[in-house]
């Protein structure tokens, strides 16, 4: 409609108005989602994927109804590390979130191509476009946390989130290396501007243990790396062959990892009604 003012209770189309209809259908699709969770990182192969991967395994062997918004449009792995290669199905209006073998709830670009491998060639508003997609116009039903995989920086599909998206606040991803925590900095500062609770880091790949000994290797740098941020750290992962391998072959939710039970917890306490475990 060429003039309509956006006050839909002055409408004179007496309901037919496709933004209102398009504004309530959001509405009902989102009003089970209880909490929002942003996992972010300033540049990419840090461990966004892994670490909103753990939450959700992590949160929902609490007894939590648990989600995963894949954000990370032109690069998705969400998919792979819960082991799903099929296709997003719909109902009469939505798209369905596909239940993993876990029962997390996952909406991906990946569920919705061809194939899996197929690249997206698309500009920034068009993928920032898809992003409030996946939020609106998915039938996401009761979720107590929803954690949203976000790609690196501080672009256009970021800036979506932050705006489109009630966050209830976001962990910060990092490697310990000075490199890292610079730009992992300027992700801090956007959701400071923005209001946008920070509620910790998780520093990923902090040491590797050797196999023959058992003595933690450092791979990067010293603690100042982080510390530097003023974020508090809620765990520090090391790299494990394990957990790669699990992600490779689409078993981490069915593996015994207990990485980042932890900060599960800490949400589950800070937002999460108190379920029987």
């Amino acid at each position: 409609m060429a003039d309509c003012n956006h006050e839909c209770s002055s409408c004179a189309s007496s309901g037919g108005c496709q933004e209102k209809e398009q504004n309530e259908r959001a509405i009902n699709n989102t009003k089970g989602v209880k909490k929002v969770i942003g996992v972010v990182g300033g540049k990419g192969g840090v461990g966004k994927s892994l670490v909103t991967s753990l939450l959700a395994i992590q949160t929902r062997r609490l007894g939590y109804e648990t989600a995963v918004l894949d954000a990370d449009i032109t690069g998705p792995s969400i998919p792979k590390i819960f082991g799903i290669h099929d296709h997003a199905q719909t109902d009469e209006q939505n798209l369905l979130p596909y239940i993993a073998a876990d029962g997390t709830k996952v909406m991906s670009l990946n569920l919705l191509l061809e194939n899996e491998t197929d690249p997206v060639f698309w500009r920034g508003p068009v993928i920032s476009g898809v992003v409030k997609q996946f939020w609106e116009e998915v039938s996401w039903g009761d979720v107590d946390f929803m954690f949203v995989d976000m790609p690196p920086g501080t672009g256009d599909v970021p800036l979506t989130v932050f705006q489109s998206l009630p966050l209830d606040g976001i962990i910060i991803v990092s490697t310990p290396q000075s490199l890292v925590s610079m730009i992992v900095q300027k992700a801090v500062s956007m959701a400071q501007r923005m209001d946008i609770p920070v509620l910790g880091m998780v520093e990923n790949m902090r040491f590797i243990k050797c196999p023959d000994c058992g003595k933690e290797i450092p791979l990067f740098g010293s603690d100042d790396a982080v510390d530097s941020t003023n974020v508090p750290v809620l765990e520090r992962i090391p790299l494990d062959p394990k957990v790669a391998a699990a992600c490779d072959t689409g078993s981490l939710a069915q593996s015994d990892v207990t990485y980042l039970t932890k900060t599960a917890q800490i949400l589950a306490d800070s937002f999460g009604e108190k379920k029987n475990q």
